[in-house]
């Protein structure tokens, strides 16, 4: 069975407004998801081997392991779209998408931001439609329900308080999706939308 880590070669460094305190706080409730995850992957073979897999407590395990994986997945996707230093202009095919679809990138960027200022907490997608190749933002209050089945993740921006609340007060939070796109990782970006217009999977991390 697959064993999940947080894969500390993509742990962002040196970021531009988002401190690296902020980013260790962040990380720590990272690595807890995936070792939640991986004790509920196991507890849930155990108990299906026990003949326990139709019981009230095997469901309510079922329903716990789908929080802390979706609390994984969408923390793989964020940390591994930061880092310092990666300028938007390598993003040619992601621009061209989203210009397509909203007229031009910066009504695309307009709208993300906008979707990160959603009020309430949770997580700015966006998501390509493989099927007609639409492009949409997304908020996903809570991380295990909303997101939109069969749809690619290109790019996700955490906007729960844990996410910046060592740099910035919660009434702060347009400035730090300021920081968060200065920060973007427009190289992973760039993969992801690749991949995804070519018939294949959103890669969480890129190499």
């Amino acid at each position: 069975m697959t064993t999940y880590t947080a894969r500390s070669e993509f742990k962002p460094v040196g970021l531009i407004g988002i401190s690296d305190k902020q980013i260790e706080v962040h990380w720590k409730l990272y690595e807890g998801y995936c070792t939640q995850t991986n004790q509920l992957i196991e507890q849930l073979k155990a108990m299906r081997e026990g003949g326990e897999g139709g019981s009230p407590l095997y469901a309510d395990r079922r329903r716990r392991c789908a929080f802390e994986m979706c609390g994984m997945l969408v923390h793989d996707y964020y940390f591994a779209n930061l880092k310092a230093g990666v300028t938007d202009s390598v993003a040619k095919a992601f621009k061209a998408l989203v210009a397509g679809k909203f007229g031009s990138y910066e009504n695309w960027l307009a709208d993300f931001k906008a979707c990160g200022l959603t009020r309430g907490v949770g997580h700015a997608i966006c998501y390509l439609d493989p099927i007609t190749g639409d492009v949409n933002n997304h908020f996903i209050e809570m991380h295990s329900e909303g997101h939109m089945p069969g749809y690619q993740v290109l790019l996700s921006m955490d906007v729960w308080e844990h996410a910046f609340l060592i740099d910035y007060l919660p009434a702060e939070r347009a400035k730090y999706i300021e920081a968060f796109m200065a920060n973007v990782n427009w190289e992973v970006v760039e993969a992801r939308t690749e991949a995804c217009l070519g018939g294949k999977a959103s890669p969480r991390f890129v190499k």
